[in-house]
């Protein structure tokens, strides 16, 4: 598994959750646990996952996939809604990282 996360600053992150998980839901697996909400993509070469956890003025996205290729479709997919979700407020995704 690779992992990978980004932090996003932002005055609204459980409404960007929301509305993240809301869109990806009618085509990805949703759920909702203590943690925050994982939304899993499925595909042909392997699933990937992005755990989206709220703080006060942050949105953290924890992913994890099975391959680097999958790994860049969950990091293309959440990203590019996430960015087009929060253009008004110039949210910006960067990829660091991330620990196993």
């Amino acid at each position: 598994m690779v992992h990978t996360r980004a932090e996003v600053r932002t005055d609204n992150p459980a409404r960007y959750a929301k509305q993240l998980s809301s869109h990806l839901g009618r085509r990805c697996a949703v759920e909702e646990d203590h943690e925050g909400t994982r939304i899993t993509l499925p595909g042909e070469r392997g699933s990937g996952s992005c755990l989206l956890r709220c703080t006060d003025g942050l949105l953290a996205l924890e992913v994890e996939a099975e391959s680097a290729e999958v790994l860049d479709v969950v990091h293309d997919v959440v990203g590019r809604h996430l960015e087009r979700f929060g253009q008004r407020d110039g949210l910006a995704v960067e990829w660091l990282p991330g620990a196993a």
